[in-house]
């Protein structure tokens, strides 16, 4: 990805209209425009390069390939009193000299590469250890059926979790390092092997010159000081289920005697994230269609005190009474812009907070065969059961249909395997005019399938909802490079 590039330095301006975007597609290149919080931002899609521009430069990008310039000139004379048309030709020579640098309409080089990730070894890089099918919560919505994953309750024995980690370190090939999340239903109901299992990988690490970056979801019933201190020391990154304001999380998180579960894990999750320092956590939240206004909840979690935050849109059947719908869809947009300009206005104020969701690296950011492949979901990346079997992921745990192994007999199902390994960016024609195909990747085959019943389906609602997070993910880069650049500009 590279760095954001500046068009018409001198020019700006703070008026915005209503448009909200435009493609422009020709010759397989593809630009994304669209005005947020004040800036007019420019997205070249294959290139990743994002411009932060004037207005004018602006309408003549969006003019650039579908008119001659003659009559671009003359359309932008007559809507602009003030500038000339020496402006207008400075504007063309800025368009033409990051079209030779590959920053604009630029073409898309990556589709053979779609192919190769085919081709590629068999290594995994990561398991998803459902250590215990069992849950101490009832929540409502659960995907996975109150952590039964649609079977019987479980716990993973130790001695299944090391054959799991075993299985990992033979398949993981020449890669260094490795991922294993310890989830479930509420992984703590099975601590004592989660610990025993952290251990052991710990004592293979030299051996076979691996590095194990541990992770672990909770929803916090059990913390207890031991539980702190040893996520705090063996954990990268612990996520904790919290879905906002008190009524919000008390309607669908309860216990199993149907009490609110926020009076109860809220301390719990407090003093966790107190002990924990600088090191990674998450404040995960789900909203569903009664709490629609989930940028209160998010609010609300920032105001407690946690600066690392996630809301994610509910998982479920349409004819589910919580499922998201048509009806909330533009509300849901709406919050995403509060949460941009919100965290836009904290940041400049030095109080800034983390949204998962726009989390974006524009000059670094992950390699283009990630950027394509996404996941790894049943190919580089896999969650495993209680029993041993092995799924693609933790969304497909307990579909039979998509049991593709087990850790005592390896992958046994070579066929799905290479199902998964074709879910790409490519492999979805809908994502051929999407401005955001490189950062979702094509989204994820669990909720495509689930949505439409096909692994290479688009779950089209979801879609909308990650076009909006990825704009707002930009403006907020824009926005900080912008004021690092007026800053630079003050000390000279």
């Amino acid at each position: 990805m590279h760095p954001i590039a500046f068009i018409r330095k001198n020019r700006r301006s703070a008026v915005t209209r209503g448009r909200r975007f435009c493609f422009i597609r020709e010759r397989e290149t593809m630009v994304h425009l669209f005005e947020k919080n004040g800036f007019h931002i420019v997205l070249d899609v294959h290139s990743g390069a994002v411009h932060d521009v004037d207005e004018v430069a602006y309408d003549v990008i969006a003019l650039y390939e579908k008119k001659p310039k003659e009559q671009i000139k003359d359309e932008i004379l007559k809507k602009y009193k003030d500038i000339s048309g020496d402006d207008v030709e400075e504007i063309f020579r800025d368009i033409e000299t990051l079209i030779e640098k590959g920053l604009l309409f630029s073409e898309d080089r990556f589709r053979s590469v779609a192919n190769d990730i085919k081709k590629r070894d068999d290594v995994i890089k990561a398991l998803c250890l459902h250590v215990a099918h069992s849950c101490n919560l009832a929540c409502t919505y659960c995907f996975a059926g109150q952590g039964k994953y649609k079977g019987e309750q479980a716990l993973m024995s130790f001695e299944t979790g090391k054959k799991a980690l075993d299985f990992l370190i033979a398949h993981s090939g020449t890669r260094r390092n490795l991922e294993v999340d310890f989830f479930g239903g509420e992984p703590l109901i099975n601590f004592g092997v989660v610990k025993d299992l952290t251990a052991y990988a710990r004592s293979q690490e030299k051996e076979h010159n691996k590095n194990f970056r541990f992770t672990l979801t909770t929803n916090g019933l059990l913390i207890d000081d031991e539980v702190i201190d040893f996520c705090n020391r063996e954990m990268s990154n612990v996520v904790l289920s919290l879905d906002g304001r008190p009524e919000v999380n008390d309607h669908f998180r309860k216990t199993i005697n149907g009490k609110g579960s926020y009076d109860l894990i809220l301390p719990k999750f407090k003093k966790l994230v107190e002990a924990r320092g600088n090191k990674n956590y998450y404040i995960r939240g789900t909203y569903t269609k009664y709490n629609p206004d989930f940028f209160k909840d998010i609010l609300h979690m920032v105001a407690e005190g946690f600066s690392e935050v996630s809301m994610e849109p509910v998982v479920c059947a349409p004819e589910e009474d919580y499922a998201l719908g048509d009806e909330e869809l533009p509300i849901l947009l709406e919050q995403y812009d509060a949460l941009g300009k919100e965290m836009d206005c904290r940041r400049k104020e030095g109080k800034p907070f983390t949204f998962y969701h726009y989390m974006l690296d524009l000059q670094g950011g992950p390699c283009i065969i990630k950027r394509i492949s996404g996941c790894g979901v049943g190919s580089e990346y896999m969650a495993v059961t209680p029993k041993g079997d092995l799924y693609p992921c933790h969304q497909f745990v307990g579909d039979p249909r998509f049991c593709i192994g087990s850790v005592d007999r390896g992958i046994t199902n070579e066929t799905l395997r290479r199902k998964f390994k074709s879910c790409n960016v490519y492999a979805h024609k809908e994502c051929d005019d999407c401005f955001a195909r490189f950062f979702c990747s094509g989204g994820c085959v669990a909720n495509a399938f689930h949505a439409t019943g096909h692994l290479d389906g688009v779950y089209e609602y979801g879609c909308k909802l990650h076009r909006r997070r990825i704009e707002n993910a930009i403006m907020l880069k824009v926005s900080e490079a912008r004021d690092r650049r007026e800053e630079k500009e003050k000390e000279v």
